[in-house]
């Protein structure tokens, strides 16, 4: 690509300097790749350039650029070549010469161009070094499946010394315990023939045997509980450790370690918002993040008591808790409470633990997830005392979530020295434009550059980063990923990262999460539909009653609805489908639109973006006349409620519209194809991952509302037969292959498992990169976090 580059300047010189002049002459310092793309469209249209046209590696070029950067007659192209893999190219507008640089320098004058009077030094960081003797994925298609390479090395790196593998192995079983309580090894570890005459022990008995029951056998042999629950499996495991000691494949290293009960308390930390059962939703700050977290813990609760049964130590009761923030002014929610336990569940808490000033003094007020990096340093030691004392011990497993949580379980997994695992959900860093170089512009409202020096930190600390989508980590053919967005960047004037984050690192493992089954469930389903819910949803969706809470009176309750329900903010765009659909006098006559989000009345919103969103509803319905075609109702629906509502739209062969403007995965989605409702959905993000186009719904372009509109209109003409049953049949069996909560779960305690056992391996290899990380917590998060005003 850059040979032809060279070519094309040196041997089109004339057309080349036209092209590039076009490009500069916008008179902006900073395109990207839309910038780069329509400016190369209109050049070529303008300047009738068919031969450019044509050029191939031209176009090709210009959709791989990600951004470019012109000044004092230079421009500076970063070329993305493939996820992770990209060459930055400095052309000189008048010589038309063009050279490699390196990231450095690409850096470097992009900060002069927002900054012409910083001077270096600057402070570099670069994690690089520390990953060089680490294993890194090659293949781009691999990236998000980490478990599968870490089962291939991790067997064959531990041995490549076969006596040296086994021993480690072997002593990594006598150390383990649970509540206390001596697992799988009692004293010193076997040889190959104490593993022989246990099996030989096992054979002699039938395979249901209880192991209550060959216990005492075992034991003298210097066996503990933890090998099976009866002497069927115990006999498998013992001997799938034995293949290991003489011919280990990573099939049956994997199968093992999976089947070690490491795992029985997990502690999930969710920092910010209100976070409860009930009231919260809708709040500030909360959202997908706690729906997730509370159908992640009942599914997690369920697999741990599986997994520990069919191990033989049921006496072992697994227990999760949520570690969130204690809100003392709750206004009416539980988030007051100290201890409160999750429906549906055994031993599952949510344990709040409160902000505290340098006083001592608790904050008794809800904070921004912007404005709580002063107290996560004080907040993390506090949890640390009080998840002891839940635990009586350390937890096996730290699950953080978001920016703040991810760092205060670092801060816990260093402490502790407990396997970590990382889930983002969004990285602000990619919401922003160009968020990092006009990073000062942002301190007032976000403190981006303290936010993003925690998940620098976050993502290196920890052993495993979730994903929902492969996009997450390292985005599509024409746009990045957001964790790739974390690689290079620079914060003038704070610093330079140089290798932040590496893509191909087999911490990521792509787990996507899935639909609550006793909540949303096929429409099919006649047994357990909730019908006398109906009469209720017809007033809901065909009443006359307008009043605080809804607008708008649907004239013809037989057109099937057009159905969306989120947050009522800019990026969830359903001010977007409202003049979409207003816009396209076609689809008004075959559909109703139903909106479910928000407040209708302003003066109920406490958040300015919404209510800017509120009058623009407003104002759309207004422009369009939409009150008899339209029903916005500003409320929320409970998961029952919510569940039967998408099965009642689909008897009426409704469809389902996400059409934010960018998706990082999609919960409504999922929750709308478990019902079998078709959907519709945004193609920035995850959907475009969720959905089979035009198999198990259909991807749209939020930014062309007549696309929208016609795509959807095209999809609810009668003419279109079957179209509607074998679109919700093939939703259904997408969700049920790829995105249940059941799935996630024993993926993520095999996850826990080989990354746990990995991490003991690696204790000693940490140790530099670890502190590199405390001395850039230190001495650079901690000023940026104590600079933010505390209120």
């Amino acid at each position: 690509m850059i040979e032809v580059i060279r070519r094309f300047l040196a041997e089109r010189r004339q057309l080349a300097y036209g092209l590039l002049r076009s490009l500069a002459g916008q008179g902006r310092v900073f395109l990207l790749q839309t910038d780069l793309q329509r400016g190369f469209d209109e050049f070529c249209q303008r300047e009738h350039c068919a031969v450019l046209a044509r050029q191939v590696e031209i176009q090709a070029f210009f959709r791989q650029v990600q951004e470019a950067t012109f000044a004092d007659g230079r421009i500076y192209f970063a070329l993305r070549l493939g996820p992770g893999r990209w060459s930055y190219l400095r052309i000189h507008l008048e010589q038309l010469s063009l050279d490699e640089v390196g990231v450095e320098d690409y850096l470097h004058f992009r900060e002069q161009c927002v900054y012409p009077d910083l001077h270096e030094p600057v402070l570099t960081v670069d994690f690089g070094p520390f990953n060089r003797g680490q294993f890194r994925l090659r293949d781009e298609e691999s990236i998000g499946q980490g478990l599968i390479y870490m089962n291939r090395q991790l067997a064959g790196h531990l041995f490549n010394n076969l006596e040296d593998g086994g021993r480690r192995l072997l002593n990594f079983l006598t150390l383990h315990k649970l509540d206390g309580q001596p697992l799988m090894l009692l004293g010193a570890p076997p040889d190959y023939e104490g593993l022989r005459q246990a099996v030989q022990t096992l054979r002699r008995m039938p395979a249901d045997t209880p192991w209550a029951s060959i216990a005492g056998d075992l034991a003298r042999l210097g066996f503990a509980p933890g090998w099976g629950n009866t002497a069927g499996r115990a006999r498998e495991t013992i001997r799938m450790l034995m293949d290991i000691l003489e011919a280990p494949s990573p099939e049956i290293f994997s199968a093992f370690l999976d089947r070690i009960p490491m795992i029985s308390r997990v502690l999930i930390v969710s920092v910010h918002g209100w976070f409860a059962q009930d009231r919260v939703l809708g709040r500030p700050d909360t959202g997908g993040q706690v729906v997730y977290i509370l159908d992640q813990v009942r599914a997690l609760e369920r697999e741990m008591k599986q997994r520990l049964m069919e191990q033989g130590v049921e006496d072992i009761v697994p227990r999760v808790l949520i570690a969130t923030r204690l809100i003392p002014e709750a206004e009416g929610t539980t988030c007051g409470e100290r201890l409160e336990a999750v429906n549906g569940t055994k031993n599952v808490q949510i344990l709040r633990v409160p902000f505290r000033r340098e006083s001592g003094e608790i904050l008794p007020h809800w904070v921004s997830r912007f404005e709580l990096w002063p107290y996560l340093e004080r907040y993390a030691g506090d949890l640390e005392r009080e998840v002891l004392a839940e635990f009586g011990g350390t937890p096996d497993l730290i699950v953080g979530n978001y920016s703040d949580g991810n760092l205060v379980a670092s801060i816990l997994s260093n402490r502790l020295g407990v396997t970590q695992c990382n889930i983002a959900h969004a990285l602000e860093k990619t919401k922003y434009l160009l968020s990092d170089l006009y990073w000062r512009d942002h301190e007032a409202e976000h403190h981006f550059a303290c936010q993003y020096t925690a998940d620098l930190i976050g993502m290196n600390t920890a052993d495993i980063i979730i994903t929902s989508t492969y996009q997450e980590i390292a985005g599509t053919p024409t746009s990045i990923g957001q964790y790739e967005s974390h690689q290079a960047y620079t914060l003038p004037g704070l610093y330079r990262v140089l290798n932040g984050m590496d893509v191909y690192d087999p911490k990521f493992n792509i787990v996507s999460p899935g639909a609550d089954p006793d909540y949303y469930f096929p429409y099919t389903d006649e047994g357990r539909r909730l019908r006398f819910l109906h009469d209720e949803m017809e007033a809901l969706l065909f009443g006359v009653d307008t009043g605080a809470d809804r607008r708008g009176v649907l004239r013809d309750p037989h057109k099937p609805v057009i159905f969306s329900m989120a947050r009522l903010d800019r990026i969830k765009n359903l001010t977007g489908l409202a003049e979409c659909f207003g816009a396209s006098e076609r689809l008004r006559g075959l559909a109703n639109l139903v909106i479910v989000a928000g407040h209708v009345d302003p003066e109920h919103s406490v958040d300015l973006e919404e209510r800017q969103e509120i009058e623009r509803m407003h104002a759309i319905m207004d422009r369009y006349g939409l009150d008899g075609e339209m029903r916005w109702i500003g409320m929320l629906l409970d998961k029952n409620f919510a569940g039967e509502l998408y099965r009642f739209i689909a008897d009426q062969r409704g469809v389902f519209v996400q059409p934010a403007l960018f998706e990082a995965f999609g919960l409504t989605i999922i929750e709308a194809m478990s019902c079998g409702l078709p959907v519709f959905a945004t193609r920035f993000g995850g959907p475009l991952e969720i959905i089979e186009e035009g198999v198990s719904g259909f991807h749209i372009d939020p930014n062309d509302g007549r696309g929208m509109a016609e795509r959807i209109a095209d999809f609810l003409q009668p003419e279109q037969g079957n179209a509607w049953e074998a679109v919700s049949q093939a939703a259904l069996e997408r969700v049920a292959q790829h995105y249940t909560w059941s799935r996630y779960a024993s993926r993520m305690m095999t996850l826990a498992r080989i990354y746990g056992f990995w991490r003991y391996v690696q204790r000693m290899d940490r140790e530099e990169s670890q502190r590199y990380l405390e001395m850039f917590h230190h001495l650079q998060w901690r000023p940026l976090a104590q600079a933010v005003p505390k209120v």
